[in-house]
């Protein structure tokens, strides 16, 4: 029996370990929001990183929520492929809702893995940290480096992924074990941003007749009104990019500009004087964040300059940031896959070998941190288990049997490409 086959088996064998390693992260109250909750998991995690022979990088990105960090150094680093293996510690929130079981008492029940996290994504992050166990525990050692990424903050935006990529953590390939049903997959972007009005001058309620009719003796307007011409624009936009616009995998229309919500006015007596809409962008897998907002920027500019109190008061924009929580702004890069790349070969013979059929390789339907090592210059997936429609639901949940899939299909991608030579051709 060769590495493989061995490790196989025992992955196979060992099932329990993986089951309690996944109960073991679900049972951490880690809901973002309200975030600031990751210590206790982290540390845990952190905890089994170093008993797996990893040495381990452990730092604050917010208060009570750390990032963590595991490098398996490889035995031949320089001249071997290197991976990083990413995913998130926080889980979408719990509020009022009518689940069967406590959330955060994660059981098992008819094959399925039951608790808040156990799709999104504790499920993939516990496989992770099982496949690393195994590696361990059968003495094997890798010639190329292995990094394993626990982050915090990517339910709100807070993008503790970009924190590692800051740090200086880079490898020759990147699989963000987040929920794809086993799918390899890119997706698309999102940006959120503030369109803001401002009236340089306050008019009393009593003025309105006077704003609105010729003849009036005043030049003025409702800051709220001209917002709903803003968002009247930005839905012609929208439109426009659902004709103009398409990617392989998306349903047209799928680049979205969501006028989520809007503020505005100071008082009844007021005439408004100021508003402020806040809106959600989806853009395409060859697209920019800095891209789409600058055809929003120049569209909406553009209706500006046709109305003549908007001519005067121009709309100001503020993009992205870096936390909803902080700052009520996100932003999620793009991932586009190269389907020629050696690493995504080797992921879908991987797969093949334990699914005995091919891997469907398409986009995801909502956004992860891939992008954030994407945009770093990684050539990265998405993969793990899970499907969608359970993440964020009611009685969360996730098929053991896909856990222990994905585990086998990870071993085999890891010891392929972290023993490949960083010249070697396909």
């Amino acid at each position: 029996m060769n590495q493989l086959d061995m490790l196989l088996h025992q992955a196979e064998k060992r099932r329990d370990d993986l089951i309690h390693i996944a109960e073991r992260l679900i049972a951490f109250p880690t809901p973002a929001p309200p975030a600031r909750n990751t210590a206790e998991a982290q540390k845990w995690v952190a905890g089994f990183l170093k008993e797996t022979g990893c040495s381990v990088d452990m730092w604050d990105v917010y208060p009570e929520d750390p990032n963590v960090v595991g490098v398996l150094k490889g035995t031949d680093s320089n001249r071997h492929q290197s991976l990083i293996l990413n995913g998130h510690i926080d889980v979408a929130e719990v509020q009022g809702e009518d689940w069967d079981t406590d959330p955060f008492q994660p059981l098992v029940k008819d094959g399925m893995l039951i608790g808040r996290g156990a799709a999104d994504m504790k499920g993939g992050l516990a496989c992770v940290l099982f496949a690393l166990q195994l590696i361990h525990d059968a003495g094997i050692k890798l010639a190329g480096d292995l990094i394993v990424q626990s982050v915090i903050g990517e339910e709100v935006g807070e993008a503790g992924t970009l924190e590692c990529c800051k740090r200086g953590y880079y490898a020759d390939f990147a699989v963000v074990a987040d929920t794809s049903s086993l799918h390899i997959q890119g997706q698309g972007g999102v940006i959120t941003g503030w369109i803001e009005l401002k009236s340089k001058k306050t008019f009393h309620d009593g003025m309105r007749r006077n704003l609105i009719h010729a003849g009036g003796g005043a030049f003025g307007a409702s800051a709220i009104e001209k917002m709903a011409k803003i968002i009247t624009a930005l839905g012609e936009l929208e439109r426009h990019w659902a004709v103009t616009k398409s990617y392989p995998g998306f349903a047209p229309g799928t680049n979205t500009i969501n006028p989520a919500v809007i503020e505005g006015g100071r008082h009844a007596a007021f005439v408004a004087d100021e508003c402020r809409l806040w809106i959600t962008v989806h853009f395409y897998p060859n697209e920019t964040h800095e891209q789409a907002a600058a055809e929003i920027e120049d569209y909406i500019n553009r209706v500006s300059d046709s109305d003549l109190w908007l001519r005067e008061n121009r709309p100001v924009f503020k993009w992205g940031g870096s936390s909803m929580i902080e700052d009520r702004g996100e932003v999620f890069p793009a991932l586009e896959i190269d389907p020629e790349h050696p690493a995504v070969s080797v992921l879908a013979a991987s797969h093949s070998a334990v699914k005995k059929q091919e891997p469907v390789i398409d986009v995801s339907q909502t956004v992860t941190d891939g992008g954030w090592l994407y945009n770093a210059g990684i050539p990265s997936v998405i993969y793990g288990p899970g499907d969608l429609k359970n993440a964020h639901s009611v009685n969360e949940e996730v098929s053991v049997d896909e856990l222990i899939d994905y585990t086998k299909v990870m071993l085999s991608f890891i010891l392929t490409w972290c023993s490949r030579k960083k010249d070697c051709p396909m």
